[in-house]
């Protein structure tokens, strides 16, 4: 077994600045590999950060146009508030920090956010709907997440990441109306996981109401069961089993 699983956020563990800032790289670069394997990369659209354990307003983020697929720890390059790179050699996608910035800022307690434009997601925000809780699953956002329904185009401007983080709240994800999904979490993993965890949900929630009027879990079940599987640390240990599965099967992240 891991680290993961056994050890609580930074302020409540036993590592080192410097080894939770390698710890958040490293996590970040596997769910960049992960994502690529749930085909939730298109193009140069995407992107996940970290803040990092030091300097809290500056995060960690995918170089602009790099593959998700081939992205690794050493690839990775810290952003500061203003967007300006401070440690790596590539620019950065513009989008990523004019909405990951506010998010960070407006979000203490969220060490971690990523948006892609996943098929499912991108097609359950053409809605403009949250997500029913008609599933074990889909009941760890049961009340704990938003819609943005302000679409205006590329987020180029950090005002509209405002609006997004506004929109957010204290949720773990928002539904950009016809854009996708994005998700935040008290770690890397549990960030990644609530993302690929709600993209899922989306694309049950399509497929059921292509046969049918879905039943939804009562009120009372539901909150029970975001209480089972909607807290944090949730995240971290579902995503265990997916971080020793890409250490296998492609470990030239690590590098």
């Amino acid at each position: 077994m891991s680290d993961l699983i056994d050890h609580q956020q930074f302020n409540n563990a036993s590592r080192t600045v410097e080894e939770e800032r390698a710890h958040r790289k490293k996590m970040l670069a596997a769910s960049f590999r992960l994502f690529a394997r749930f085909g939730f990369d298109m193009g140069v659209a995407g992107h996940i950060t970290a803040r990092d354990p030091e300097l809290t307003d500056h995060f960690w983020v995918n170089p602009f146009a790099k593959d998700f697929s081939q992205i690794k720890v050493s690839d990775l390059v810290l952003v500061n508030h203003r967007g300006k790179v401070v440690e790596g050699d590539q620019p950065i996608n513009k989008a990523a920090f004019a909405i990951h910035s506010q998010i960070h800022e407006a979000r203490p307690d969220a060490v971690a956010a990523a948006h892609s434009h996943s098929t499912y997601g991108k097609a359950w925000s053409a809605l403009g709907r949250l997500l029913d809780p008609i599933s074990q699953d889909a009941c760890a956002f049961y009340e704990d997440h938003s819609l943005f329904n302000d679409y205006t185009g590329v987020v180029y401007e950090t005002e509209e990441g405002q609006r997004i983080a506004n929109a957010l709240g204290d949720n773990k994800a928002v539904i950009l109306q016809n854009h996708g999904l994005l998700t935040v979490g008290n770690s890397v993993e549990s960030a990644a996981w609530w993302f690929i965890s709600m993209e899922r949900a989306c694309q049950a929630q399509m497929l059921a109401e292509q046969v049918g009027k879905p039943i939804a879990i009562e009120e009372e079940n539901a909150k029970k069961t975001w209480e089972q599987v909607g807290f944090p640390q949730a995240g971290v240990i579902n995503f265990e089993p997916l971080y020793e599965r890409i250490v296998k099967e492609e470990p030239d992240f690590i590098d």
